[in-house]
């Protein structure tokens, strides 16, 4: 069904648990969101700076919170990362709310970036900005999208701002939706643990 996908892109459904997705859904709000963004977001592990575009040197926000350490340890368990990720931004969605295409900040984050889906789908759209070539892809809850190799540093991704979605030929309103992206910094001079 998804052969038609970015290479180096996985799809995988159910990689969570309802039980497990409603706990996260709960710790996330528990915790303060930061509502600088024209979306809420919150970072664990580091800080990424949107302005700078870079993770800079006094970004270390601690180690992740207990509450995500079974997921981080599912996804190197599963062979999603060889290593467990340091790095975690949620970000929430409501209808009418989405991403711009992008590709994750190449000097900041390593090969990996993992993401998430909690509560609502919604669709994603990749494209490649070389050959034109565009791919959407439905992601449910508790879903978990995979990115190396071409599919993260060739193609963007981006989550279109609107109140619905077409999924098998029929509309779906969206509804509050939240993603958690798990990816590993960069070592550099400027950034490291404190």
């Amino acid at each position: 069904m998804h052969s038609t996908l970015p290479y180096g892109l996985t799809y995988q459904p159910d990689f969570i648990s309802e039980a497990m997705a409603d706990a996260l859904v709960a710790a996330l709000d528990g915790s303060p969101w930061d509502e600088t963004l024209k979306r809420r977001v919150q970072h664990f592990g580091y800080r990424y700076d949107y302005r700078a575009r870079a993770v800079t040197g006094d970004a270390y926000l601690g180690p992740l919170p207990d509450w995500l350490l079974d997921v981080v340890a599912s996804l190197v368990s599963s062979g999603y990362f060889p290593q467990p990720p340091d790095q975690v931004i949620a970000n929430e969605y409501h209808p009418g709310q989405g991403i711009s295409a992008h590709v994750d900040c190449v000097p900041c984050f390593g090969d990996n970036i993992a993401s998430l889906s909690l509560l609502s789908p919604c669709e994603m759209i990749f494209r490649h900005p070389d050959t034109g070539e565009k791919r959407t892809l439905v992601l449910q809850p508790r879903s978990l999208l995979k990115m190396d190799g071409p599919a993260r540093y060739q193609w963007t991704h981006e989550i279109p701002a609107r109140q619905a979605d077409i999924v098998d030929g029929e509309r779906r309103p969206r509804r509050r939706r939240i993603s958690l992206t798990f990816r590993n910094v960069v070592r550099t001079t400027s950034v490291g643990r404190r």
